[in-house]
This record gives structure tokens, sequence and C-alpha cells, in this order.
């Protein structure tokens, strides 16, 4: 592991990938603590899906992807929570329909494109090569904001996950909330696809949540504990795959699915010793 980290700083795209594992550990693992907590995994799920409509317009009209891709799951996830609040239509089949609409467009503009294949691989399931100085950038900024957005309103957005007539009641900006963080997910999920791939994204974003829980039932810790899951997470399966040659997404997603299967077991066990 030690020559492969020396491997990996000796070059740019390595680096680049290198640090999008550690800046998407990061806004994955707080924004997913958001959604798991306020039960939108499904949303997440459309959303990230959605956002393959945008990829195979943006590519097939010559422009940044990612842009293509941050446009069209915004104005999904805003329009989902649209739909949601005013009640005009079920948040699940709101979700249903941008989900496979999304997907239908993206697979159909990529239809009209030479290296449809390629790019469709790479998109569904990532390829974490392709990083390159502006996505990381990008990734940089999204994990300042967001880190520093959760130091001063974490507590507000615990309030609005769990109460929403408390938080009310407190003068917090319930709806407008709301739409704000539709647009964080929106936008933490595409710069995540190329490190995990619209297919697998969604683990990223569960999986260290769900380890964290199982250790602290505190929203606060579970956040940062989601983070330095995810990240360390990220980096293991990032090494693994490097050295093994092996798909980054399914090596990240095997560390989570271990890493819970040990903190079940402990905690059972745990739970055994204490009534005996």
């Amino acid at each position: 592991m030690i020559s492969a980290l020396e491997n990996i700083f000796s070059y740019d795209f390595l680096t680049n990938a290198f640090v999008a594992c550690l800046l998407s550990g990061i806004t994955c693992g707080v924004v997913g603590s958001y959604i798991v907590a306020r039960r939108m995994v499904f949303l997440s799920s459309g959303i990230t899906h959605a956002s393959f409509g945008g990829l195979g317009i943006a590519l097939y009209a010559g422009f940044d992807p990612l842009l293509g891709a941050v446009a069209f799951a915004s104005v999904s996830s805003l329009g989902i929570e649209f739909a949601s609040r005013r009640g005009r239509i079920r948040e699940d089949s709101a979700i249903g329909i941008i989900w496979s609409v999304g997907m239908a467009i993206g697979a159909l503009f990529m239809s009209l494109r030479s290296g449809y294949a390629t790019d469709l691989t790479s998109y569904l399931f990532g390829n974490i090569l392709l990083v390159n100085d502006s996505d990381v950038m990008w990734l940089l900024l999204l994990a300042m904001f967001i880190v520093l957005g959760a130091v001063g309103w974490l507590r507000k957005l615990m309030y609005i996950t769990f109460d929403e007539e408390y938080a009310n009641s407190q003068g917090i900006p319930v709806a407008l909330v709301g739409y704000v963080m539709s647009i964080i997910i929106a936008v933490t999920i595409v710069l995540s696809i190329k490190v995990m791939g619209i297919i697998l994204l969604l683990s990223l974003i569960t999986l260290p949540v769900v380890i964290a829980n199982s250790l602290t039932k505190d929203f606060h810790l579970i956040a940062v504990i989601s983070s330095v899951i995810a990240v360390v997470a990220n980096v293991i399966g990032f090494l693994f795959s490097y050295e093994f040659d092996l798909p980054t997404g399914s090596c990240i997603i095997f560390i989570l699915i271990a890493l819970l299967a040990v903190v079940k077991l402990l905690t059972h066990f745990k739970r055994r010793v204490s009534t005996i």
C-alpha cells in the first residue's frame, strides 16, 4: 500500500482521483446523514438516475457533461420537492416519473453520438481516472460549503428533519431550506458520479450513515462519523482498485459492506455481554 501511495502521488490524474475520494467521502457523509434521517433515499436515487439525462444532452451538445447533469438534477430535485409540498402528485410517483424520463433522455442522446458504450459504462459505474483538476476544484468548494453549512445549520436541520412544525414555530424557513437542500443533494450526487457511477453512488450516500447510526443515535455524531467512514472506505477502496486493477466503485462498496458487518457483529456481541 505504501508503494501504491507513492505511485499515486507521482501522477496528476491519480492524485486527482485520490483527492476526489477524500472530498466525495466528506460531502456524501454529511449530506447522506440528512438524506437518511429524512427518509429521502428513494428521492436521492431518483435524482441520481435523472442526472443521466443531463449528461446525455450535454455530451450530445458538446459542452461539459457535469454542467448538464447538475442543471438536470437540480431542476428534477426542485420539481420533486415542489410536487411533494404542493401535494399535486405523490412524491414516490414524481420520483418514478423523473427517474425513468431522465434515464430515457440520457440513453437517447448518448445513442445519437459515437462512443456511446464507453461513455455509458463510465457514467453508470464510474471511472475515477476521469477526474480532472476542475472536478477536484468543484468538489473542494462543495466540501467547504457543506462543512461550513453543517457547522452553522446542523441543529436547525435537525429540527426540520424530526419536527417541521417546531422548526416553523422557531422561525426557520422550512420550505426554503428544503429547496436549498434539494439542490445541494443534486450537486453532491453529480460531482460524485465519476467516483462511484450513477448505479453505485447511492451506496456511498447511505451505507456510511447506516454504519454510523449503529454506533450512535446522536445526529451530530452521525454526520461526523459517517463522513470519516466514507473517506476511509473511499481511500481503501481506491488503493485496492489500484493495486489489483479492480473497479473502484465496487471495491468501495465491498469495504462498506464489510465495515457494516463488523459493526453489527460487535454491537450484537456487546448487547449479549451486557445482558449476561
